[in-house]
């Protein structure tokens, strides 16, 4: 018989695990792997983006799904706290471009340990296993079923992730015990997922990584600029991924093939007057040459016979007999350069995963169910998301503290 059972030793069960313990409670964490924190050690590239350093009104304008369910929870525990709370536990943290929050050593497995540590000190058992059921009785929480036993407890914290990154144990289970404590399920996607393109060409600059480069994602239905950031990406076999991609895929709320389109800008730091006469000085010094064999100071070899071929400029003309116009629609590709998106990519290649229990069936304040007493949702199971730089794990960090504390002063 435990006080709480967490179900799933993430970023949300071990910071659930570790607010209930500190009330007095006797905690039962079970995780399908052999150790806790498992995404969490890959997260931000083995570095682990915990959280970002900003404000309250910055954080709710980067969770574009459900933000006002996370006035509560973030209140409680917010960015600043998360950060407190990690250095109290001997990891230092830094800020990054973007307010992005790392450890100072840039790993991961740091913050994992810290967590690791800080449940032994408060003797929570952890039990490794899989949970094949909830126990309910009477619209309350009864316990769970795992590895074929019953284990009976005062509440339980649903904690077990969405469906991205499956190998880590997140294969989409807390929805089946939602669905069974009568909870609806907002349809599931891949957020933060690379995106495939419908043009071929991406497939012929596969490898190719660009830098410093300013991407812009297009609705264009309502002919609307949807996000826009200088950064990273690169081109892949089936389209583009890298940073910039992973965060514009996450403003797609509703994937349509051939509605979205992606503009690269690859000389944000030139205006269309600068780039041009940067143009015609590299024309003058290569005026003799083809076409297609003047580019090689503008641009990266692998991106060239695509820029030509877009270009509508014929590869073997003469520099010297290049007009205007046709310069201008040079510079036009290089500022613009388009991708159309045809889909995303398996959920199973997502950072997170966007949809899960609704949010209108849980109390905001404790993260419990509304439909079942002493049953609790945190993290990435709820119907919460957020973009990149940190913004996802502190979505799972305060939802977890809510729910840590509310299992930990209830009284059952």
């Amino acid at each position: 018989m435990y006080d709480c059972i967490i179900i799933g030793g993430g970023a949300a069960g071990a910071m659930a695990a570790i607010t209930a313990a500190d009330c007095g409670k006797n905690v039962l964490i079970i995780e399908k792997n052999d150790h806790i924190g498992r995404k969490l050690r890959i997260t931000g590239k083995g570095r682990c983006n915990v959280t970002n350093n900003c404000d309250r009104d910055t954080f709710m304008a980067n969770i574009p799904v459900n933000s006002r369910f996370l006035f509560s929870a973030y209140s409680k525990f917010s960015s600043e706290d998360t950060m407190d709370f990690f250095e109290r536990l001997g990891v230092p943290l830094k800020t990054e471009r973007g307010n992005r929050v790392f450890p100072v050593n840039d790993k991961a497995e740091d913050i994992v340990n810290a967590l690791k540590d800080a449940i032994a000190e408060r003797s929570i058992t952890i039990k490794k296993g899989k949970v094949t059921d909830i126990i309910i009785e009477d619209s309350a929480i009864r316990g769970v079923v795992l590895n074929g036993n019953t284990i009976c407890g005062e509440s339980v914290l649903i904690a077990t992730g969405g469906k991205s990154y499956p190998v880590t144990g997140s294969d989409g289970d807390g929805y089946n015990f939602a669905k069974k404590a009568g909870h609806r399920i907002t349809p599931i996607k891949p957020s933060l997922v690379p995106i495939i393109s419908e043009e071929k060409y991406c497939a012929d600059m596969m490898g190719l990584s660009l830098k410093n480069v300013t991407l812009k994602l297009f609705d264009t239905r309502t002919n609307k600029e949807l996000y826009s950031e200088m950064g990273e990406m690169l081109f892949t076999h089936f389209g583009v991924s890298g940073p910039l991609v992973l965060s514009a895929s996450s403003h797609i709320r509703k994937m349509e093939r051939g509605r979205y389109k992606l503009l690269i800008d690859l000389k944000p730091a030139l205006d269309e007057k600068t780039l041009d006469n940067r143009i015609q000085r590299d024309f003058s010094a290569e005026k003799n040459r083809d076409f297609i064999n003047s580019l090689g100071k503008l641009l990266p070899s692998k991106l060239i016979p695509v820029a030509v071929k877009l270009s509508g400029i014929a590869p073997e003309k003469k520099v010297n007999q290049i007009t205007r116009e046709e310069r201008f629609r040079l510079m036009n590709i290089i500022k613009n350069f388009p991708v159309t998106v045809k889909d995303f990519r398996p959920i199973d290649e997502a950072i997170i995963t966007s949809g899960g229990v609704d949010v209108s069936e849980i109390n905001p304040k404790t993260m419990e169910s509304k439909l079942v007493k002493g049953l609790y949702f945190a993290g990435e199971v709820i119907d919460v998301d957020g973009y990149t730089g940190g913004f996802n794990l502190q979505i799972a960090f305060s939802t977890a503290y809510s729910a840590g504390l509310a299992m930990g002063q209830y009284d059952y």
